[in-house]
């Protein structure tokens, strides 16, 4: 199915490897133009160069660090300069390693770490960028967030609670965007292959957790945010897509 973005530009949060890479590598299949921003210059280079090859589309890359305003700044800028932006992808850092239940996190320097990547960092980049999304006069704007927002999971307090808050913005922003044509929605996740799946906790006993029985495939999630960047989703906004399996079993 075509789904009417080719020639689109994206910026994708966190789209140099893992979920945002394939986010990139669906995108890209579907002719949309990318700017890629992350932490590792090297990552970054070599993501371009491999979505450019495939694809043959227009790709950039920005380096920097979502937790500082002058990177998202520097993002912004170039992404105005390229002629703007119709999607927006947010995806965060995942929190502090290891993992921990929340009367476990006695540690103020965690909170701090989760909040400035996790909330302090997607409220930079949604007040940021959002605004570019706006004054393209179509626009879509998808996030990547957790399933534990709904359903909390063992050990994910720090994920859990500020991941909450972006949700809580991501509400707002779906009301004041939607007469502009601009749709906001999220993707929540729950135990989808990243490059760090192998060392989450009870990995075996996590997987038969899920009523499938299986783990999630990026490409699972990618084409997920690929049809809510599309034209044909231009009547869902303020929605939330639960990518688990059916761990949280959210029907009504």
């Amino acid at each position: 199915m075509d789904l009417g973005i080719s020639g689109k530009r994206a910026v994708v949060i966190g789209g140099s490897q893992g979920l945002g890479l394939a986010v990139c590598e669906r995108l890209a299949a579907e002719g949309v133009n990318l700017l890629l921003f992350a932490r590792d210059s090297k990552k970054l280079d070599e993501a371009c160069g491999q979505l450019r090859s495939a694809h043959g589309v227009q790709v950039d890359a920005c380096a920097g660090d979502i937790t500082r305003a002058e990177d998202i700044d520097r993002v912004a800028a170039q992404a105005a300069g390229n002629g703007g932006v119709h999607i927006l992808v947010l995806n965060t850092p995942r929190p502090p390693s290891p993992m921990r239940d929340f009367l476990q996190e006695n540690e103020d320097a965690r909170w701090e770490q989760a909040y400035q990547q996790q909330l302090h960092g997607a409220l930079l980049v949604l007040r940021k960028l959002v605004p570019l999304v706006a004054e393209s006069g179509w626009g879509r704007v998808v996030a990547i967030t957790s399933a534990s927002i709904k359903q909390p999971m063992p050990r994910h307090a720090l994920s859990t609670i500020f991941r909450a808050g972006v949700q809580a913005a991501l509400k707002h922003l779906a009301m004041e965007l939607a007469p502009r044509g601009v749709t906001v929605n999220a993707v929540a996740p729950a135990t989808v292959i990243t490059p760090t799946f192998s060392t989450f906790h009870n990995l075996e006993a996590r997987i038969q957790s899920v009523p499938m029985k299986r783990v999630g495939q990026p490409e699972e999630l990618s084409a997920t945010v690929a049809f809510l960047a599309s034209a044909h989703a231009g009547f869902i906004t303020g929605e939330t897509i639960q990518l688990d399996g059916g761990q949280t079993l959210a029907l009504c």
